[in-house]
């Protein structure tokens, strides 16, 4: 993947966070504990996240895990609270930051690899990432496909507000529980990226 194919990243969290996050920030895992929040995290997820060192870097968690595309299992799986949740899109430019390294595919996978931002896209396969459905009648490709629909841009500690540039409901109730936060951010109604 190159840069330029790139507009936006994604950041799935519960609409219930969004005000503590236009004044706090987008925290990494660990420094989100000490922040009173709701969670779309499955804890057997976050344990496999734990264990997790990036190459040259610090742990998973010490990182906010942005997705190049946030249609991908980890949103599947939370489809049924669609209602409740939204997807902040992000900056691209949030790659030029220091220590920003993306992951090919779903970070805490078994053979993920790493590269340091912006030329690790280059790692991202953008066919597999961007695909509709991650299915295949080869097992192992499948396997393959799924953990590449979830590549990642890892930030280190926190994303600044500066940096978020709307977000996706899946939804008009969604779009009306957001609109209550009465935030200035841009929301628009994209139920293909929720499954809806």
């Amino acid at each position: 993947m190159e840069r330029h194919e790139l507009t936006e990243l994604h950041y799935i969290t519960p609409i219930a966070n969004v005000s503590s996050i236009l004044r706090l920030d987008i925290l990494s895992h660990n420094r989100g504990k000490r922040v009173q929040h709701e969670s779309v995290a499955m804890n057997e997820i976050q344990d496999r996240r734990a264990k997790v060192t990036v190459p040259g870097g610090r742990k998973l968690h010490d990182y906010v895990n942005l997705y190049i595309c946030a249609r991908n299992p980890m949103m599947c799986k939370r489809r049924a609270q669609h209602q409740e949740i939204c997807v902040l899109t992000i900056s691209p430019n949030i790659l030029d930051l220091p220590g920003v390294v993306v992951s090919d595919r779903n970070a805490s996978s078994d053979y993920a690899i790493f590269k340091a931002a912006p030329g690790g896209l280059s790692i991202v396969n953008r066919e597999w990432t961007f695909a509709e459905y991650w299915t295949d009648a080869d097992q192992i490709i499948e396997w393959r496909k799924k953990a590449a629909k979830c590549a990642e841009v890892l930030v280190p500690d926190k994303v600044k507000p500066d940096y978020i540039t709307g977000a996706y409901v899946s939804c008009r109730d969604a779009m009306v529980l957001f609109q209550t936060l009465n935030t200035e951010l841009s929301v628009k109604i994209n139920s293909y990226l929720f499954f809806k």
